[in-house]
């Protein structure tokens, strides 16, 4: 039968520890959701209206070639409102709606292209949210640099018993039953609406500053020490 105990014996102690890291990264992509809105009285008019102006965006931002990591179309709704007339109900009118969410790497690109975004009509810009790719290094750095702290925290504890480890017996990631789901807007995003048909000259390019990024991560670590002489 194995034993299946944390615990060591007198001839072979056990010792568990944790290890932390945590890095400050600078992002990598920049995300923002584009909303496109039409309203009018003629159904046909107004669903032809919201196609050609989702065209004229998704045209506008795959311009920007392969600084565009990601370019995806949401939810489409086309909704009647209703207004009472006499004993019956009427469509007054019809409104229309278009998210697109695109993802970049280019920083410089983002801040051109949301201020352009915005500048056109009926058009809400939200963003940025930055993020790192799923594969980024500093994920693989931080992972490193917390092995690292716990084995330094077993040899410390070790050390001070007058002993040294003997062999690793666990090393575990509590981080890998609950993983950050990628692609979450990170705090700081702002909201841009277009400015009204006509305006006389266009935006100025609009300067974002890269939001960092916290990466962390946590090892358990378990060791067989030599038995210490107490």
């Amino acid at each position: 039968m194995t034993d299946t105990q944390p615990y060591g014996t007198p001839e072979q102690p056990r010792l568990a520890v944790h290890g932390e890291a945590h890095l400050e990264v600078d992002p990598e992509i920049a995300g923002i959701t584009i909303t496109i809105t039409t309203r009018g009285t003629d159904r046909r008019a107004t669903l032809d209206d919201l196609t050609r102006r989702n065209t004229h965006v998704i045209d506008l931002i795959k311009s920007y070639g392969d600084t565009i990591e990601k370019l995806e179309t949401g939810a489409f709704t086309l909704t009647p409102e209703l207004t009472r007339h006499g004993r019956g109900e009427r469509v007054r009118t019809y409104h229309g709606t278009v998210h697109i969410t695109t993802e970049l790497t280019d920083f410089t690109t983002l801040g051109e292209l949301t201020t352009r975004l915005a500048d056109l009509e009926l058009t809400r810009v939200d963003g940025p949210w930055w993020s790192l790719r799923p594969d980024s290094p500093a994920h693989s750095e931080v992972r490193r640099r917390a092995v690292h702290q716990a084995v330094a925290r077993a040899r410390e504890y070790a050390d001070a018993l007058g002993t040294t480890l003997a062999a690793l017996v666990e090393l575990s990631d509590p981080g890998a039953e609950n993983p950050t789901p990628y692609g979450l807007p990170a705090a700081g995003g702002m909201a841009f609406r277009a400015a009204a048909p006509g305006a006389p000259e266009p935006a100025p390019t609009l300067d974002l500053e890269p939001q960092r990024q916290s990466v962390h991560a946590r090892v358990n670590a378990r060791f067989l020490m030599t038995p210490p002489k107490l």
